[in-house]
């Protein structure tokens, strides 16, 4: 329901003239609820008033807009915050330039952080990271010149007049704010990016990067980006498709350890085999190992689709801290790795376990569930999907998964199993009263033929996938267990990232 403040502060929102003429008027704690209004209904002329006269020195969307969705939906709306603060910063380089006092209460902190999406465009009015990202990087660097030329201009009439020597250079760490932000940059936005970091450093708008996500990078621009952000505030990194093997990760990582608070490091589909290595190699993967013991505050640890058989004792056994999750998919796991796993300090701490594309069903079975009990207490996400599980090892997975009480998310897609299978899950899965979301395959009975063809979507029925989810829901309903949702959709009801859990 919404509240009589918010209801006004909508009726207020919808007229920009007056409620413009009144802003000098208006008590600076209502400007919170009023932005809220102007952003939800899209009043973008209002918006930009609000950020370019915000009464305080903080200034987060997330925090603003929370319980209403992802903020980045509104591509309109944040594009205006960037431009409420592009004018707010452009009347305060003027202030500073003529030699008038700023304003006592300034804005210093711009806070973009809480990015739901994954950097692709979801629609027209979407701003993904990626766009966002670049937004951000050419308002750095356009404030930046304008800057630079105004106090050129200032220098320049001020010789004219007094006939002097050049005054020392003006002092502008007063002007400036700093956006916290997550970053995504592919080899298109590298550029900017770069220029913005660098024009940042000392320039009006500077980015404070949280989290970083660098596709198809070269080696080298990686390494640039590395060495111009902030080691303070980052505390994600990941690469992906970037191709680098061990011989690139290995020039990487002595970059990293310099972010001392860098919690997740993710690098999957960087091309490391460890199944037939030269000396040279094996050397190399030694100094790998080494490498990543050697970031102090790690808690995440993604090396999806490497090839790590029979590595995971080497690669984990020296960390100092335990991690709280880890990513294996599509990692040609062995028994061995899953028996180091189940008896390592790290067991008792996973929150999230992914070990999708591994094939569990078979020699990894026993010593997958012996994992799983071993993690049992505190885990809170575990992905099998793609594992070749068939009916016969859910029957024998579901007592050790119920033990699993904090159990958040399954992720089950792509495994062999039929609708006999899925409804004891289901019904087993009804006591887990922490479980809200599972991703489940189409049971074989849905599909032409008695399971998956070559393109499943063409091979199902329609009319038998809705029976079954029609079935699924019922029970859920009849349980009164409708907090918990049972789904085959991967794109829309994706699982939150660790660092959100």
């Amino acid at each position: 329901m919404l509240s009589l403040a918010f209801l006004c502060s909508r009726r207020l929102v919808s007229d920009h003239g007056s409620l413009r003429a009144a802003l000098h008027l208006i008590p600076q704690e209502l400007f919170p609820l009023l932005f809220r209004a102007a952003f939800l209904e899209e009043k973008t002329l209002v918006l930009q008033d609000l950020v370019q006269r915000w009464p305080f020195s903080v200034l987060s969307l997330q925090r603003l807009l929370q319980g209403e969705g992802p903020y980045e939906k509104s591509k309109l709306c944040v594009q205006t915050v960037i431009l409420g603060v592009m004018a707010y910063l452009r009347e305060e380089v003027d202030r500073h330039n003529e030699g008038r006092p700023l304003r006592k209460q300034r804005l210093q902190i711009l806070d973009m952080t809480g990015s739901h999406d994954d950097g692709l465009e979801r629609g027209p009015d979407t701003l993904s990271l990626w766009s966002r990202t670049v937004t951000l990087a050419k308002s750095c660097v356009d404030i930046a010149r304008r800057q630079s030329e105004e106090t050129a201009g200032v220098s320049k009439r001020r010789r004219g007049a007094e006939d002097a020597a050049p005054p020392l250079a003006a002092d502008h760490s007063a002007v400036c704010v700093e956006v916290r932000v997550d970053l995504f940059v592919n080899s298109t936005s590298y550029s900017v990016l770069r220029e913005a970091l660098l024009v940042g450093a000392h320039g009006p708008l500077r980015l404070q990067c949280r989290d970083l996500r660098a596709e198809e990078l070269s080696l080298r621009s990686t390494v640039c980006l590395l060495e111009l952000l902030n080691p303070a505030g980052l505390r994600q990194i990941d690469l992906r498709f970037n191709n680098l093997g061990l011989p690139g990760l290995n020039t990487l990582l002595p970059y990293m350890t310099r972010f001392t608070r860098l919690q997740s490091l993710k690098l999957p589909y960087s091309n490391i085999d460890v199944r037939r290595l030269s000396p040279t190699a094996e050397d190399a993967m030694h100094n790998f190992a080494s490498q990543i013991c050697r970031l102090p505050a790690l808690k995440e640890l993604n090396l999806g689709s490497s090839r790590l058989s029979g590595r995971l004792r080497q690669l984990l056994g020296g960390l100092r801290t335990p991690l709280e999750s880890l990513e294996l998919a599509f990692c040609s796991l062995l028994p061995s790795d899953l028996h180091y796993l189940s008896r390592s300090f790290h067991v008792s701490s996973l929150k999230k376990l992914d070990l999708s594309g591994n094939n569990l069903s078979d020699v990894l079975f026993q010593p997958f569930l012996q994992l799983l009990g071993s993690a049992s207490s505190s885990l809170l996400h575990l992905d099998v999907m793609e594992c070749k599980l068939s009916d016969s090892s859910l029957l024998a997975l579901t007592p050790v998964l119920c033990r699993c009480r904090c159990l958040r998310y399954l992720g089950l897609f792509c495994n062999p199993v039929s609708a006999q299978g899925l409804r004891t899950l289901l019904r087993s899965s009804l006591i887990m009263c922490d479980l809200r979301l599972v991703i489940y395959p189409l049971p074989a009975e849905c599909y032409l033929g008695g399971s998956p063809g070559p393109d499943a979507s063409h091979s199902a029925s329609e009319g038998l996938i809705a029976q079954f989810k029609a079935e699924v829901q019922e029970v859920l309903v009849r349980a009164q267990r409708t907090d918990m949702l049972w789904t085959t959709d991967m794109v829309i009801h994706r699982p939150p990232e660790y660092l959100s859990l």
